[in-house]
């Protein structure tokens, strides 16, 4: 597909009225023209038409439809309960088969029914002419009640509205004149059918927000974050758990939830619509053991689970089935897979028993979490109608995906991704570290999988994980959409949504930058050791790229209008800043020490810096939580990175010490220089694909240059099929080199085979290597490195020109850097640069 934005949904043409249904290009315009139609100007008002007694959850889209038509116009449009004949434009607004007038569109022919009925949360956008005395019509109709609201939402964000108005303050630009243009527009059904968020590891950020501003994390603090999901083309969520029991805390939390049309659901480890704060209350409550533990307590778990069935009966909801240890611990070690089986079958009974149903008449979910994938593997079956939740290894990193040679799980299957995470090797909690590019990479080889039910992310915080949950979301509402050469373009489209077209692409460049920047290293993993000052300038190089990226954001701050500034801070300023002075500040102790070791006074110069490093960072906190938007954001950058000395966050940000000294495409051949020949994955000399399978460069990935991986990520190579790349070598030495191969760190989702490569010099015979199989938990180096080294030994005999030669066996692996040390490479955490050719 050559644009995004041509084409969001696969381009058809149906013969209706003449008129071709297209994806939602931009139907909204302020230039007139013989294709368009006036919504708005000084003399013209617009109006909006729905049924009376309209769901309510339609109904509070409209009046924020009305809200956002005030915010671009300055004219609040009424909302009529009946047609009269009027010049003025009316937009129509329901759902087919409870809106009087839609379904009278669909008897008239003026909406095709094949189009809405029958389909999963779609809308149709379009213009019809001269109906029941009303010249011009806009009709926004849904299938059901989510695609309404998504028609209506989608109406909003193309008048100038974007769904991060709130959550990142983005002003809404007035306009004087507004016109529709001519057609049909839909974003047809999406191709994942549970797309969520999870708000998790929420204190001391979030969570202090909340209390700040709404008095806790209550009905008025989700009415915001169930709107902004939906603004999203979302409709799930896993609400936050620290503490909290969603609907315990506010009696109003389920009756939002489902009047507003969201389905509710429960983190992985916490079953039967309950959050595990709901035991320890419920305990309290009846004076009960606290006993997490089903072969010694299962009549009381069992009255429990049945509370919580009980009480969200009535409300759409996605159940979480299983069990796992109190507390998001992994269960005892005599657990046995007949338990696991007896305990959800035993839960579907309660279900089928409160709700007066079969049990598959209630979504339920089962999560292969950390242990869970274990019990699995081993072989623990659920009923076919659960989802099979797999999931990441909470580093973004996908853990297991389905075997498609073998039968699917009647089911389906979804995916528990991470943008946030509490746990080994550190927590990462502050700040974005997920570029889109590897997200898609791993998302793309998820949805080419068959996992397509379910799609939740762990947003910590919410902010300031805004593009990434952006992406997420649009990439789940249509994968295809996107590919390896068109994730810059989104970038440039989100900025521009919220900054304007005349910034987008400078703005897009620091934000991709700045997400690749922290996913080589997170913030918080981040330390005076993790660069080289030594070898190949590194340390100095990768605070001197930052320095520059934060001076271009600065630079385009002062140039911005001053209503986008608050937004700008929030979604690009900040997040470079903060994290160049984290880079500096580490440099700078790195320095001292270096220096002071040597007993060299200019020691005390980088301790100083070091220390006015600290100082900034506590500026900068404090300028987002209490300068920007009138102090909106009070505690929602408390969020401690500097300090760690293990997996958990230190409980304020402490200053690292410091020493101070007293007074007294052409023919590329890499050529050996100082004892290594490093080579960026993409400068390959030669590359072999098949008629079925090719070679992808996927631009920005990964630690330094780019990634390179096999398409389509489902499909491997036969026995006949020689998918490699070969790279040209001058070695002006001879003897028994290691190679070293950087790969990107993903683990092996083929059921535990691992995935295995060849490599060789000069037509060897191929060493096989299986660089991931033996991987069994979540805890490690490739995750704090963000990278797996696999190395093997060749022998050179002749000191000229040579070609090495990787080849794949299985698809999913992304190469990155190769390295060859003939005795001079040095350590370092990005591989040394590349060698000249």
């Amino acid at each position: 597909m050559n644009s995004l934005f041509k084409s969001i949904t696969m381009s058809v043409f149906i013969l209706f009225f003449g008129i071709k249904i297209k994806s939602t290009q931009p139907f909204i315009t302020t230039e007139k023209s013989s294709e368009t139609i006036l919504l708005k100007d000084k003399s013209t008002k617009i109006s909006f038409y729905s049924d009376k007694g309209i769901d309510k959850g339609i109904l509070r889209a409209i009046h924020n439809l009305q809200a956002d038509f005030q915010k671009v116009t300055g004219d609040f449009p009424d909302l009529l309960n009946q047609i009269s004949t009027s010049k003025s434009p009316l937009i129509i607004i329901g759902t087919v088969g409870t809106n009087s007038v839609i379904d009278e569109l669909i008897k008239k022919k003026k909406i095709n029914e094949n189009e809405l009925k029958g389909k999963r949360e779609k809308f149709i956008i379009r213009n019809i002419k001269d109906f029941n005395g009303v010249s011009e019509v806009i009709v926004i109709a849904g299938s059901d009640k989510r695609g309404t609201i998504y028609g209506i939402y989608e109406f909003s964000k193309q008048i100038g509205v974007s769904p991060w108005y709130y959550w990142a303050d983005v002003p809404v630009k007035q306009k004087e004149n507004l016109y529709f243009k001519n057609g049909i527009y839909t974003d047809d059904e999406p191709a994942v059918e549970y797309r969520g968020i999870f708000l998790n590891d929420e204190e001391p950020s979030l969570g202090s927000w909340a209390i700040a501003t709404f008095g806790g994390i209550n009905s008025k603090f989700y009415e915001k974050v169930f709107e902004l999901i939906l603004r999203l083309k979302g409709n799930y969520i896993w609400p936050a758990m620290w503490g909290k029991a969603f609907y315990d805390d506010d009696p109003e939390n389920g009756i939002l939830a489902d009047e507003m049309g969201i389905i509710m659901g429960t983190s992985h480890h916490e079953p039967m619509a309950l959050a595990q704060t709901d035991w320890h209350r419920y305990i309290k409550k009846n004076n009960l053991p606290n006993i997490w533990d089903y072969t010694k307590n299962s009549d009381i778990l069992q009255q429990f689970w049945k509370s919580g069935i009980e009480r969200s009966k009535n409300w759409e909801k996605l159940v979480t089935v299983g069990m796992r240890g109190e507390g998001d611990e992994a269960m005892g070690d005599k657990t046995n897979i007949s338990l696991l089986e007896n305990i959800v079958k035993d839960q579907r009974k309660i279900i089928e028993k409160v709700t007066g149903k079969k049990a598959e008449k209630t979504s339920q979910v089962w999560a292969l979490y950390k242990e869970v994938q274990d019990y699995y593997d081993e072989g623990m079956r659920v009923p076919d109608d659960v989802i099979l939740l797999f999931c990441d290894d909470n580093w973004g990193n996908v853990r297991k995906l389905p075997n498609l040679s073998k039968p699917l799980h009647k089911g389906g299957y979804g995916m528990y991704y991470h943008f946030d995470y509490v746990g080994g090797p550190r927590n990462s909690k502050w700040i974005n570290i997920s570029p889109i590019q590897r997200v898609w990479e791993q998302m793309n080889l998820t949805y080419e999988h068959e996992v397509n039910k379910l799609w939740v992310v762990n947003v910590g915080d919410l902010k300031p994980m805004e593009f990434p949950i952006n992406f997420f979301m649009d990439m789940a509402w249509n994968p295809k959409q996107f590919n390896a050469d068109n994730l810059l373009e989104y970038t440039e489209k989100w900025s521009s949504e919220q900054f304007g077209e005349k910034y987008s692409k400078e703005i897009a460049r620091m934000i991709n930058l700045y997400a690749k920047y922290n996913r080589r290293v997170t913030p918080e993993t981040l330390n005076s050791e993790t660069y080289s000052l030594e070898n190949y300038n590194e340390f100095e190089t990768v605070v001197n790229d930052y320095q520059k990226l934060s001076l271009d954001a600065n630079r385009l701050y002062n140039e911005i209008p001053n209503e986008y500034k608050d937004a700008y801070f929030q979604l690009v300023l900040y997040p470079i800043d903060a994290c160049s002075n984290l880079y500096e500040l580490y440099f700078n102790v790195a320095k001292n020490h270096q220096l002071a070791s040597k007993k060299d006074i200019k020691a005390n110069d980088f301790g100083y810096k070091a220390k006015k490093n600290f100082e900034y960072d506590s500026i900068l906190q404090d300028k987002y939580n209490n300068k920007i938007s009138d102090g909106k954001w009070q505690h929602m950058m408390d969020q401690t990175r500097i300090g760690y000395t293990n997996w958990q966050q230190p409980d304020k940000n402490t200053m690292p010490e410091v020493v101070y000294v007293s007074k007294s495409e052409k023919n590329k051949v890499f050529k050996e220089k100082d004892g290594y020949i490093s080579i960026e994955a993409e400068n390959f000399s030669h590359q072999n694909n098949s008629d079925r399978i090719q070679w992808k460069i996927i631009p920005d990935f990964g630690k330094t240059l780019s990634g390179i991986t096999t398409f389509p990520q489902n499909i491997n190579p036969k026995k006949n099929e020689n998918i490699y790349l070969e790279y040209d070598v001058d070695f002006s030495s001879t003897g028994t080199f290691e190679v070293q191969l950087l790969l990107a760190p993903t683990l092996n989702f083929n059921n535990n085979k691992g995935l295995r490569y060849e490599i060789s010099f000069d037509g060897e015979k191929p060493q096989i290597v299986n660089f991931n199989e033996h991987y069994r938990g979540e805890l490690g180096q490739w995750q704090s490195e963000h990278i797996i080294k696999s190395a093997t030994k060749h022998t050179i005999t002749k000191s000229s020109r040579h070609t090495l030669r990787f080849k794949v066996l299985e698809a999913g692996i992304v190469l990155e850097k190769i390295l060859i040390n003939t005795g001079g490479l040095k350590p370092s955490y990005l591989g040394a640069p590349e060698s000249s050719n």
